[in-house]
């Protein structure tokens, strides 16, 4: 019965672990560019895109398509780098334990 009693206080850890986590991962940030750099996106650790910068030199109105794929491969870097910064500060605090349904 102790050993359920320690496993109940380190369920407990782990959750308030995790919201003090996803509170400092909403204010962490990554960048992605595509384009040679006239694309930047930035997105936060809660997969949420903060900002697109387009540098004008990139928008040409004859070839829409292009500019439509530099923003889309951006975006998805952006939230592939947001997405291992999120596996890696799990890790961190999970200490490598496989925990399905964390993520």
């Amino acid at each position: 019965m102790k050993g359920m009693g320690n496993m109940m206080k380190q369920a407990q850890k782990l959750q308030a672990g995790m919201a003090k986590m996803q509170e400092e991962l909403a204010l962490k940030t990554v960048e992605a560019t595509a384009g040679g750099g006239m694309i930047k996106v930035q997105a936060n650790g809660k997969q949420q895109v903060l900002s697109i910068t387009i540098e004008k030199e990139v928008v040409d109105p004859d070839d829409v398509e292009m500019l439509q794929d530099l923003i889309l491969a951006a975006v998805n870097d952006a939230l592939l780098k947001s997405q291992e910064m999120v596996s890696q500060e799990m890790g961190k605090l999970t200490g490598g334990m496989n925990i399905p349904g964390l993520m």
